[in-house]
C-alpha cells in the first residue's frame, strides 16, 4: 500500500527530496499561491510549524498556480515572498499542478485517498490542506476556508497517535 513518504518532490530550490526522510512524522500537505485571499493563512500555518515541528509535525507548501493564475512568479519569487511577507521557514517545494494530466503524483495520490465534497478526485481550490498520519496514510482532508488554527486538536492526535 502506497504512502505519501514513497514519493519524492522538488525543494523551492529546485533540489529533489524524498518524503521518506518524514517517515514517521505527522505531515501537513498545502497547496499555496501568493496573491489569493486565503494567503494570510500563511500566518497560520507558520504557527502550526513552530508550535508543533519540534513534536514531529511537517507542514509542506506546494505552489500552484492553477486557480486564478494567483501564482504567477518564479520558485524564487515565491520563496522570497513568502520570507519577506510571512516569515515562512516551514518547507516550501517547487510549484507544481495538482489538477489534469500534468498533476503532481503526490497530488494524484492524495486525491484517491480522500477525494473531496460528493467524491471529487481533484482540488478545487488554493491551500487545500491534507494531514497526514504517522504511518503516512491520509487523515483528514481539509477545505481552503478551514484555517490553520482549526486542524490544531487533529494535529495534536496525529502527534499522539
Amino acid at each position: 500500500m502506497a504512502t505519501a513518504y514513497d514519493f519524492e518532490a522538488l525543494q523551492i530550490s529546485g533540489k529533489p527530496v524524498a518524503l521518506r526522510q518524514f517517515e514517521g512524522k505527522p505531515l501537513l500537505i498545502v497547496n499555496t499561491a501568493s496573491a489569493c485571499g486565503f494567503t494570510p493563512q500563511f500566518v497560520g500555518l507558520e504557527e502550526l510549524h513552530k508550535t508543533y515541528g519540534d513534536k514531529g509535525l511537517v507542514v509542506l507548501g506546494f505552489p500552484c498556480n492553477q486557480f486564478g493564475a494567483q501564482d504567477k512568479g518564479s520558485n524564487d519569487e515565491i520563496s522570497e515572498f513568502c520570507q519577506l511577507n510571512y516569515g515562512v521557514s516551514f518547507p516550501m517545494m517547487a510549484k507544481i499542478d495538482v489538477n489534469g494530466g500534468e498533476a503532481h503524483p503526490l497530488y494524484q495520490w492524495l486525491v484517491k485517498e480522500a477525494p473531496g465534497f460528493l467524491g471529487t478526485k481533484a482540488i478545487k481550490w488554493n491551500f487545500t490542506k491534507f494531514l497526514i498520519g504517522k504511518d503516512g496514510q491520509v487523515l483528514k482532508r481539509y477545505a481552503p476556508t478551514d484555517t490553520p488554527a482549526s486542524l490544531a486538536k487533529d494535529i495534536e492526535a496525529a502527534l499522539a497517535g
